[in-house]
């Protein structure tokens, strides 16, 4: 089921190629290939989303940055959290691109996983990261669906 964050901000991302990062099994590609946009998604167990290029790749283990050169005009990332990306969204997403992040953070440990304060942001880090950028929506805390978490998202458009 796709977050009510991310179905929020798509229409934002109206033509382009959009990164789902980290995609899993693609609920989050999946919208923006409905609004016939290009997706490019990624995750380091293969997946099959018809219509996406998929690239398998491991985030964290150190290789090179597998879509270096490319540029999006939209960038998602739900549940997931590795702060050296910061960078490469940063580098990634094209001038007038839009950022959907969403992820768990601080607090969330008294619900479950992730519980490791290495996956869990801190308050305010999404807007520290990205805060530079035109911030269409911000939002921290508790969540109590689709369960119970603490939650930290944020929406932004890279100046042109």
């Amino acid at each position: 089921m796709p977050s009510p964050w991310v179905e929020r901000w798509a229409p934002l991302i109206a033509q382009g190629t959009v990164l789902d990062l980290a995609c899993g099994g693609g609920r989050h590609a999946r919208i923006f290939l409905a609004r016939g946009l290009q997706v490019v998604a990624v995750d380091r167990a293969p997946q099959q989303i018809p219509g996406a290029r998929f690239v398998q790749a491991d985030l964290e283990d150190g290789s090179p940055w597998p879509l270096a050169g490319e540029r999006f005009e939209g960038i998602v990332v739900a549940n997931y959290l590795h702060r050296p990306l910061f960078a490469r969204i940063r580098e990634a997403l094209a001038p007038g691109g839009v950022l959907i992040y969403e992820t768990f953070m601080a607090g969330n440990e008294r619900f479950g996983k992730p519980s490791n304060p290495a996956f869990l942001l801190r308050p305010g880090e999404l807007l520290e990261a990205f805060g530079d950028w035109s911030v269409q929506g911000f939002a921290e805390g508790a969540v109590d669906s689709p369960k119970p978490a603490c939650i930290q998202r944020l929406c932004a458009v890279r100046g042109r």
